[in-house]
């Protein structure tokens, strides 16, 4: 079902510039070109009856209630599948219409459970409304014939089921299905079930992964689950949209069976992947009964994954603290202490610290996964209450290289398109990224494109879905051996310049000439092409030569791109070779085009937007220039340094040498999140105060010395940014389980630092931020509200936003080709260490997994697990679920075997959700030779058979158990509600 508020207009909404005039009903309608009768009829007013149709979805005309009489016309067409036409004239209500939608909805009914009082749907159930909409009175059919209702029914002589003549002998119903209920989120009850094809058709059209299927025929159809197995069991996906589509209760959430029909509706914005989906929190006061994906959302236009959908019980987890503590020694109880009190140990702590060590002796690192107003009110604690620029926050980890890379090349340090820009694309190219896995709802909307025709590039070392799944195979998939994204990136720029392919007249107009002469002399030289670089990156030169031509010559082609871009020794200039590539090929500034990097957190576009870095202040504007310095010198009412800060890793190494002494982190973990983790956590312990802002005591909380309860996404008011810097309205559903707002209590935390602070409204530190950002000046909530979302740059030249950016001309002007000399990474493999472990994510579980690790969603990631090929598999005598020891030159940890031809042989696989995986543990210091973002992706390491936990593991658990007594002595003598237990 939509939500409560929502009007469905039956049918997609046509786009054409041409308009139709016609009469519905005697009055005169105009509606561009190709809209469905039924949805002119919604748009002026006119409600016509349906069950099987819905915007979501293309008309399907199997329901029959939607018949219309057009004038000049036979028979009844079937409204939702008759386009308009000039000049028509149309009924929708005549009596033969009304018989006609009567008996359809008799038989409809006659095969229907009639607990309408008791049933989940009632008040929102489209049966039960269109019912009463055609008048139907009576049902003179029963349940004496076939039916679907009942599990056992009366016995008849030679018959399946009862008719005429049966006895009194109940016997099992061959047509009944049980309710499945095995799915965690969502029941289906196939008595209920009208056999409309919504679901069938959500999965196919909306989701794309064809995992529900109309099975059987005439009256014995129903709907079934891949080969008619339990959901949790079959393909599907559980991204929700069977469920939306749903007409009446068949597919219903179980929040809604648990707590009836929601009675107001709280439009806000996902906080988990970068794709910014819109939801419909649907509320009874301040509980959330469900959230459903708001049809008008720009970023998924009414999708959904099962994070987003469903995993928000963590908000409301048991494991939640809800009041600050402090202690002296992470080998102390914790101690529960009031807000004033916590706030003015910090500000006396952070104050001693710099009396004692010195102005750079703490720092804070932002959070990505907080709002955009938030994280720039803990940067500005930092320049302006701390006195020093050591600022840094979690895309130092992931994207850094993104903005590096896109801002020497083009200008700007973000993405170029709109998701909706993919409909023009003939050619998609995804390299380092999991789009279906990562960022789902854009990975389905890309599904679509491809399925209708486009063509596909996949540059990855693990056989991703996109190469293969329903109705889609990759037409190249350069399977590259770890590290070596540049040499194939250099490959393709070879046989682009080689071959002639390259658009002169665009480089001509939009590009630097001298750039462009030294780069098309660079990739020309022998050593890049193909065949020369085949052995370095295991990559056919035949297969290299297709993809670069069908990429330079197919039309339109875009690029899309993830951590396994970024997170290499070579990141910044992987990034520098993609822009190359698309500014050769004149693959930049319209629609269907671009670099478009997929973000992996909700708001990591955003708080780099907001100055998290320590060499730039909002708007990706340098420490060290003066009139931007002058600006917010002015607006904060303080000095500011002018050198850029320390870095996280810079961070880490300070502590380690005794110089740095406090951190305040707001809603990292990057005690589970960076690599090498004892080596962070090492310097964690090397500092005197640490405090951690979170909703749950995470790894890097066990470390603190001070922890202050944070707040939801639930809970604030704010916005986010997501991929395509679309600036999305954050709103507040419910009041804060620990009392504040993150961004109140950084404003309380500068202000016992002594630097005042005070905001009413989150809506007042947008302002500021919009007065003293260039790219942000249009930006406001009120703005936002209006529009719906936002993409900047928005100001006075572009007051409605920037869909697709550089359209006439670079940011910087003329785009700059730069030098993407390849440098093989120095994690080399050897006798020792012969595998490379590279890393990555999965559907169901997000980044480190402190929220969806508290939420139903384990069900189908418990754990991370080791993929591995068959033949290293077989080599070492490993067996699927066997566990496995992996152990590189930093340490050593231990997983379960998955063995998988997804990978390729001498490559191993795993995820870094769960904490005592020590994913981390293994991964090295080795990073981005211009951010210092890790070299997640190629870790050379050993696997073999083991029997127990490595002692890395056995440390951690002893710590944690230790952490969790601490904290369990200080929940003892506190409420119930105000602790979490781990």
């Amino acid at each position: 079902m939509l939500s409560i508020v929502e009007i469905d207009y039956g049918t997609p909404k046509a786009v054409s510039a041409n308009t139709v005039i016609l009469q519905i009903d005697g009055k005169n309608i105009s509606v561009p070109e190709g809209t469905s009768v039924m949805r002119a009829a919604a748009q002026a007013g006119i409600n016509i009856p349906k069950l099987c149709a819905t915007e979501m979805l293309d008309a399907f005309g199997s329901c029959r209630l939607c018949l219309v009489e057009i004038e000049g016309r036979k028979g009844y067409p079937a409204s939702c599948t008759t386009p308009v036409a000039a000049g028509m004239k149309i009924s929708t209500q005549t009596p033969k219409l009304a018989e006609i939608r009567r008996g359809v909805m008799e038989l409809y009914i006659s095969d229907h459970p009639l607990d309408c009082l008791t049933c989940p749907a009632n008040g929102h159930c489209e049966l039960q409304d269109m019912a009463g909409v055609v008048g139907l009175r009576e049902v003179r059919y029963g349940y004496e014939g076939a039916n679907h209702v009942f599990a056992r029914i009366p016995a008849s002589k030679g018959q399946k089921a009862a008719i005429h003549g049966r006895t009194h002998e109940l016997v099992p119903n061959p047509l009944f299905s049980p309710k499945d209920e095995s799915n965690p989120y969502f029941t289906f009850d196939p008595s209920k079930c009208i056999a409309c094809s919504r679901c069938v058709r959500a999965c196919d059209e909306v989701q794309g992964t064809f995992a529900l299927t109309i099975q059987g025929r005439g009256f014995e159809s129903k709907v079934a689950a891949s080969q008619d197995n339990r959901f949790l069991d079959s393909e599907c996906v559980s991204c929700g949209a069977c469920v939306q589509a749903c007409p009446t209760a068949t597919l219903s959430e179980k929040s809604l069976i648990d707590k009836g029909q929601a009675e107001h509706s709280v439009t806000t914005t996902c906080a988990y992947c970068g794709v910014g989906c819109s939801f419909r929190a649907e509320m009874k006061g301040e509980e959330i009964v469900r959230m459903v994906p708001n049809k008008d959302g720009h970023a998924n236009h009414g999708h959904s994954c099962v994070k987003g959908r469903f995993a928000i019980g963590y908000a409301s987890h048991p494991d939640r603290i809800t009041t600050p503590m402090i202690r002296a020694s992470i080998a102390d109880p914790w101690k529960v202490v009031s807000w004033d009190e916590a706030f003015a140990h910090v500000g006396s702590e952070f104050k001693r610290l710099q009396a004692t060590y010195g102005t750079h002796s703490v720092g804070g690192i932002t959070s990505s996964r907080c709002t955009n107003e938030e994280t720039y009110l803990v940067q500005k604690l930092v320049r302006a209450g701390f006195g020093n620029n050591n600022v840094d926050t979690c895309a130092r980890v992931c994207h850094s290289p993104t903005g590096y890379g896109l801002k020497a090349t083009m200008g700007e340090s973000a993405g170029t398109q709109d998701f909706d820009s993919i409909e023009k694309t003939d050619v998609v190219l995804v390299i380092g990224a999991n789009p279906t896995d990562a960022h789902p709802v854009f990975g389905s909307q890309m599904k679509q494109r491809l399925r209708a025709g486009a063509k596909l590039i996949v540059i990855d070392p693990r056989r991703i879905d996109l190469v293969r799944t329903p109705h889609i195979k990759a037409d190249y998939h350069l399977k590259l051996k770890p590290g070596t994204n540049v040499a194939v990136l250099n490959t393709m720029a070879y046989v682009i310049v080689s071959e002639g392919l390259v658009d002169h007249d665009f480089v001509a107009r939009r590009c630097e000439p001298e750039a462009f002469a030294k780069w098309s002399a660079f990739v020309s030289q022998d050593k890049y092409s193909p065949e020369a670089m085949e052995a370095q990156t295991g990559v056919s030169a035949e297969a290299v030569r297709g993809a670069a031509r069908l990429y330079a010559t197919g039309g339109n082609g875009a690029i899309y791109y993830g951590l396994g871009v970024t997170e290499h020794a070579q990141g910044s200039t992987t990034v520098m070779a993609i822009a190359n590539l698309a500014m050769a090929t004149g693959n930049i500034g319209r629609e269907g085009v671009g670099v478009n990097p997929l973000r992996g957190q909700n708001n990591v576009q955003g708080s780099c937007d907001m100055g998290s870095f320590p060499h730039e202040f909002p708007g990706y504007r340098h420490v060290s220039d003066v009139a931007t310095r002058e600006l917010f010198e002015k607006a904060w009412g303080v000095p500011l340094y002018n050198e850029p800060g320390l870095r996280i890793p810079n961070m880490f190494e300070a502590a380690l040498d005794g110089s740095f002494k406090g951190l305040y982190v707001e809603g990292e973990d990057i005690a589970q999140s960076d690599p090498d983790t004892q080596h962070v956590t090492a310097a964690l312990s090397a500092m005197e105060c640490v405090v951690v802002q979170d909703l749950f005591l995470n790894e890097t909380a066990k470390y603190a010395h001070v922890f202050l309860p944070g707040s939801s996404f639930l809970e604030k008011d704010g916005t986010f940014t997501n991929a395509e810097r679309r600036v999305s309205r954050v709103r507040k559903v419910m009041a804060p389980k620990a009392g504040y707002a993150d961004w109140e209590i950084t404003q309380k935390l500068a202000q016992a630092m002594g630097y005042p602070m005070n905001y009413g409204h989150a809506s007042e530190i947008m302002d500021e931020i919009a007065a003293l950002t260039p790219t942000f000046h249009g930006v406001s909530f009120d703005r936002i509200d209006e529009l719906g979302s936002v993409q900047w740059p928005c100001n006075e030249e572009h007051p409605n936003g920037t869909p697709v950016m550089h359209v006439d001309e670079f940011v910087r002007g003329k785009g700059r080709f730069m030098l993407t000399e390849y440098v093989p990474t120095r994690e080399k493999v050897n006798a020792e260490h012969p595998l490379i472990l590279t890393t990555g994510r999965i559907l169901s579980q997000y980044n480190v997994g402190a929220q969806t690790r508290r939420t139903a969603n384990v069900m189908w990631h418990d754990e991370d697990r080791l993929e591995i090929h068959p033949h290293d598999a077989e080599e070492r005598g490993i067996n699927d679920a066997d566990w496995v020891g992996i152990a590189s030159r930093s340490g050593e940890t231990v997983l379960r075997a998955m063995v998988s031809e997804r990978m390729q042989p001498g490559v191993v696989y795993t995820t870094f959700h769960f904490p005592e995986s020590g994913a981390n543990v293994i991964t090295t210091d080795n990073s981005d030779w211009a951010t210092n973002c890790p070299e997640y992706k190629v870790t050379a390491v050993q696997v073999t058979r083991v029997s127990q936990p490595s002692e890395w593991q056995k440390r951690f658990r002893a710590f944690s158990n230790e952490q969790q007594s601490l904290l369990d002595q200080s929940a003892a003598a506190q409420p119930a509600d105000t602790l979490g237990q781990q």
